[in-house]
């Protein structure tokens, strides 16, 4: 755990969040003077980020600071891009668009990575071929260019690999890669495209992928209240908000797992959605990928930035309402009980001990869900969908 400076001033500043702390448990009581707690935290989180109070987090998880989004558009891409890059990307740009890239040339990545819809597609789970539907939620793609294994389940590592796998699936985009290449190819202005990216008026497996990836790369989130906060601009966050920011960093242990810049460790964990139960919504998670019995139930922590418009949520889509969510959590999340006969069931899950009851009050819930829009940017995506090549 990072250690913090003790000095005079911190001493004091402490005392003051001991006191901030104490008194959230009786806000609407009549036991605070109005105004003290928030002009409190004010004075403590004004303070340099290095100096602020350590989080409250559990033995064993990892942790970074919270920060400002550390990139822009431009610093995901070579700020002196290359022409055959910008080709590149434009070329991922229409493939992302284009349904050609389904086996029945009616489905786009689009479909379930809508910009309109913060490039997710607002579902419980995703829809596709035939009207299928996936058993998974479509996670937004903002910022997904950061994300080191993709999936709910992290079976790719990489956004080339990532890009194929949906177009293969047959319940998502249903089509055979090797007849994708020969329709594209069989496409005169497709070729000039590939030719324009690559050199080679030849499209193939590895370029769509390549193109695709390279267009998925900016989709980037913009800055939100909070990055104005950490930047300087104290009066950025209003007193619920800041009050919600304290109670996401301590009593309510959010940063067991979500922290750093883009509020996510990274890792997988079991919070108890397995339905290890439920023949209908039963999962296993990373364990489908690793086969490690110690990794059922496991899934990616995803990313909070945004998280206000890129609902349902959890990997199965469930939750509709963030209220639910963070009563589920209040409650410590499911944890179920072995019975007589599972006792040696080496799959039976276990929910992860970063999870537990947290005594929030409604005020206090409701402090952290404002936090959360602080963290969520304003709608703001206007992105034309691309004339697609087709001979005329």
């Amino acid at each position: 755990m990072r250690k913090y400076p003790i000095n005079p001033f911190y001493a004091l500043l402490a005392l003051a969040l001991t006191v901030a702390t104490f008194s959230l448990s009786f806000k609407g009581k009549g036991l605070e003077p109005e105004g003290s707690e928030s002009d409190s935290l004010r004075l403590i989180y004004s303070r340099p980020q290095a100096e602020w109070p350590a989080p409250w987090v559990d033995s064993g998880a990892n942790w970074k600071p919270l920060g400002a989004m550390p990139v822009k558009l431009l610093d995901v891409l070579p700020r002196k891009q290359p022409d055959s890059l910008r080709k590149i990307i434009e070329l991922g740009r229409t493939l992302f668009f284009d349904p050609i890239l389904s086996g029945s040339n009616q489905i786009s990545c689009s479909n379930c990575h809508d910009p309109e819809l913060n490039w997710g597609d607002n579902r419980r789970t995703a829809i596709g071929e035939d009207h299928q539907r996936g058993n998974r939620n479509s996670p937004s793609l903002l910022n997904v260019w950061q994300v080191k294994k993709l999936f709910w389940d992290g079976r790719s590592g990489s956004l080339e690999d990532q890009a194929l796998q949906p177009i293969q699936n047959p319940i998502e985009m249903n089509q055979l890669i090797p007849e994708l290449v020969k329709e594209l190819n069989d496409i005169k202005a497709y070729r000039e495209e590939f030719g324009k990216a690559f050199g080679q008026k030849k499209a193939s497996a590895e370029r769509i992928a390549k193109a695709l990836a390279a267009f998925e790369r900016t989709i980037v989130s913009r800055p939100t209240k909070f990055d104005k906060f950490v930047e300087g601009k104290k009066e950025a966050l209003s007193d619920r908000e800041l009050r919600g920011m304290h109670l996401f960093r301590t009593k309510a242990k959010c940063m067991n797992c979500h922290s750093g810049p883009y509020f996510t460790n990274g890792e997988f964990h079991n919070i108890g959605l397995t339905y290890y139960h439920s023949d209908k919504y039963r999962d296993l998670g990373l364990y489908e990928v690793t086969k490690n019995p110690e990794d059922v139930g496991k899934f990616r922590v995803p990313a909070l930035r945004e998280v206000m418009r890129t609902g349902p949520w959890m990997h199965n889509g469930l939750f509709t309402v963030m209220d639910g969510i963070m009563n589920m959590y209040n409650a410590g999340m499911p944890r179920p009980k072995r019975k007589e006969h599972q006792k040696d069931d080496k799959l039976f899950p276990q929910t992860s001990h970063l999870v537990h009851e947290l005594d929030l009050s409604k005020e206090e819930r409701d402090d952290i869900v404002a936090f959360l829009q602080s963290i969520t940017s304003r709608p703001y995506y206007q992105l034309d969908r691309p004339e697609l090549p087709r001979d005329k």
